[in-house]
C-alpha cells in the first residue's frame, strides 16, 4: 500500500469554498476538462446533525499507461464513487470517494476534508484548510515487482492531479467570488431604486 498526502490553505473563507466545491467540475476549470460527467446519486439532509449526505458518480477520461492497458484490459473511462458530508454546524466538508473501474485490481481510497484554518485567519480574513488523503492498494496476486510499480504509478498520478486540482479549484472560486459579489452589488442597486 502507497499513501498520498496533501495539505493546502485556500484564501477564502469556509463559506465560499464550501458553496464553490459544488462547481468544482464546471466550464471556469480549465483544469478539469478530464471529467466527463458528475451524476447525483442521491441527496439527504440528517435532520437531527443537519448533515448534508451526497452520493455521486463521477466519470472520468484519464490516459492510463499502455502497459497497464496491455496487461489488465480496459479503456480510459473511469468511474470514481464519492460520498461527501456538509456539517454547517461543525463548518466541515468531508469527500470520500473510491475507485469502481478497475477495483479488482487496484483500490484507491481517498479522504478529502475542507474546514477552517484558524491558524491562518484574521478578523475579516477567513481562510480554509484543504487536507487530502490517499490509500493506494494493487489487489493484483503474484508478483511485488508489478503492484509496487502499480501503485507508485497511481501515486505520481495524483500528486499531477492533485496540483491541478488545486489551480483549477482556484480558478473556480476566484470567479464564486467575483459572480457573487456582481450579484450582490446587483441586488443592492435594485433595493434602493425601488
Amino acid at each position: 500500500m502507497k499513501v498520498f498526502s496533501s495539505e493546502y490553505t485556500f484564501d477564502y473563507s469556509w463559506e465560499e469554498v464550501s458553496t464553490a466545491n459544488w462547481r468544482k467540475y464546471c466550464p471556469w476549470n480549465d483544469k478539469s476538462t478530464h471529467v466527463l460527467a458528475v451524476d447525483t446519486l442521491s441527496r439527504e439532509v440528517d435532520l437531527a446533525t443537519g448533515i448534508l449526505r451526497t452520493e455521486r458518480l463521477i466519470t472520468c477520461s484519464q490516459s492510463c499507461p499502455a502497459w497497464v492497458l496491455s496487461l489488465f484490459g480496459g479503456s480510459n473511462t473511469s468511474h470514481v464513487y464519492e460520498t461527501s458530508y456538509v456539517s454547517p454546524s461543525d463548518k466541515r466538508v468531508t469527500m470520500c470517494s473510491t475507485n469502481l473501474t478497475w477495483s479488482n485490481i487496484l483500490s484507491v481510497r481517498e479522504t478529502v476534508v475542507y474546514q477552517p484554518d484558524t491558524d491562518a485567519s484574521s478578523p475579516g480574513h477567513e481562510r480554509t484548510k484543504f487536507m487530502q488523503d490517499a490509500k493506494i492498494t494493487a489487489l493484483c496476486g503474484g508478483w511485488q515487482k508489478m503492484r509496487t510499480k502499480i501503485e507508485e504509478a497511481t501515486v505520481e498520478r495524483f500528486q499531477e492531479n492533485a496540483r491541478r486540482g488545486r489551480e483549477g479549484f482556484e480558478a473556480v472560486l476566484e470567479m464564486s467570488r467575483r459572480v457573487f459579489g456582481e450579484e450582490k452589488e446587483r441586488q443592492r442597486t435594485e433595493m434602493k431604486m425601488a
